[in-house]
């Protein structure tokens, strides 16, 4: 009756241990594809090289909505869209704040090009929008001004 026990106790934590491993490895496949380089990076210039986009072309059909005025720089709307085909990519950045690169977003084919966020900024500045369709990249920019803080101010 013991030894039984003991072989269950073994087997059950063995199958314990290897659905806990299991659970751990798509972690293990998102933090694969964290760019520490761009998402570290303390101006718009070496987040957009950590990004890959350095010369990205000036566009009209990437839409940025947010506010012209944000009353309060801690919690700024911003809805951006790309109308250019076969994107597959869109980033977002705040210029003058401390971590310039605000989020990515990747998108798979067929999927609609549109990402809702919230950002912070801690004075006026421009927001870039960087769109990767077609093997290019292209930007668009538009100034939000902030007359509370969001970064400590």
């Amino acid at each position: 009756m013991l030894q039984q026990r003991r072989r269950f106790i073994q087997r059950t934590s063995l199958l314990a241990a290897g659905f806990v491993a299991g659970l751990c490895r798509p972690l293990l496949a998102l933090a694969a594809t964290w760019n520490k380089d761009a998402f570290g990076a303390k101006t718009v210039a070496d987040a957009l090289k950590g990004l890959g986009a350095t010369g990205a072309v000036p566009s009209t059909a990437i839409v940025i909505e947010a506010p012209q005025i944000a009353e309060n720089g801690a919690v700024v709307p911003v809805e951006v869209a790309s109308n250019l085909p076969g994107t597959t990519a869109i980033a977002v950045l705040v210029e003058k704040n401390p971590f310039p690169l605000a989020g990515r977003f990747d998108f798979k084919e067929g999927a609609l090009p549109y990402a809702k966020l919230n950002v912070k900024m801690g004075e006026t500045a421009d927001l870039r929008v960087v769109a990767w369709a077609g093997g290019k990249t292209f930007m668009a920019t538009r100034e939000v001004k902030v007359t509370i803080g969001g970064c400590g101010g």
